[in-house]
């Protein structure tokens, strides 16, 4: 399956893709590293000595687009491990085992395994939350504490595609620039300036609804976790979801945060792309959590 619609579309993601990297305002490495399914990119940046923190983006994204406005502030306090999900729209190269049996634990073993890493924390958003939940639980003793930004506990697939569909259509299946801004508008909050004032940002988003398959995404399935795996990770998981957030603010999802215990923060004005929108809020989170005893 090919990840890209054409060879000139690839091209221009990943030419607008350097263009977010260098607007970073921070140090930072980029390396490949070679997996069961492929060659995995990451981008670090904080000194190896500081506690390390791996950064999971969401379906459609990649490293250098979601974690724009996150990483300088983060690499103060963790070394920071931005990871381009494997099959996704960053510089990640799949094989043919990834599209024929991948395993998510297996394939982030892979990663720390290579960084001689034993345990981290992981920070998440929208799918990249649902993985750190995935992960957090099939390998506790490699898993400190997580932060779940824009996701809570997935109830079926059916919601799951449902909030989808309705967040992202009819505007992702007719790829413009108006469409892009319109999208943008439905999935924010209060603060759409922070994209609409980045013409790369918004350039390159354009460039991911336009050229990327998101179909070469669907090995990263989302897992309908029992109570009881649910339970196994309560005690080291905070969730941070904004008022306008299509996706992750309605109902029965803040109510399964409710009835599991678990721990959650309602962030006013932010929408899905909470971490861009709010940056200074996530910041605070994240460190806060991560590093209290």
């Amino acid at each position: 399956m090919k990840r890209y619609k054409s060879e000139d579309g690839q091209k221009l993601i990943y030419e607008s893709y350097d263009r977010l990297l260098a607007d970073w305002k921070v140090e930072h490495v980029q390396q490949m590293i070679p997996t069961t399914y492929g060659d995995t990119h990451i981008i670090t940046a904080g000194s190896p000595d500081q506690p390390p923190i791996l950064l999971l983006h969401g379906t459609g994204d990649n490293a250098a687009m979601m974690w724009i406005y996150n990483m300088e502030k983060l690499s103060r306090s963790f070394h920071v491990i931005a990871v381009d999900n494997i099959g996704g729209s960053g510089k990640s190269e799949p094989n043919d085992k990834y599209f024929g049996d991948f395993d998510r634990a297996k394939w982030l073993d892979e990663i720390l395994g290579a960084l001689n890493i034993e345990s981290t924390y992981i920070a998440g958003v929208s799918y990249g939350a649902a993985l750190a939940q995935y992960y957090a639980i099939a390998r506790p003793d490699r898993v400190r504490k997580l932060v779940c930004m824009a996701g809570g506990i997935s109830g079926s697939q059916f919601e799951v595609m449902g909030k989808m569909m309705k967040a992202f259509m009819p505007e992702a299946l007719f790829p413009s620039e108006r469409n892009t801004r319109k999208l943008l508008r439905k999935l924010c909050g209060t603060r759409t300036d922070v994209f609409e004032s980045n013409p790369d940002l918004m350039q390159h988003w354009y460039y991911l609804l336009k050229y990327f398959n998101n179909r070469s995404m669907m090995k990263h399935t989302v897992t309908i976790h029992s109570p009881a795996d649910i339970q196994s990770i309560r005690s080291k998981t905070l969730f941070v979801i904004g008022n306008h957030d299509l996706l992750s603010y309605y109902p029965k999802s803040l109510a399964r945060l409710e009835s599991n215990g678990m721990l959650y923060r309602i962030v006013k004005g932010a929408g899905h792309a909470i971490n861009h929108e709010m940056p200074e809020v996530i910041h605070e989170e994240i460190i806060g959590f991560c590093k209290e005893a």
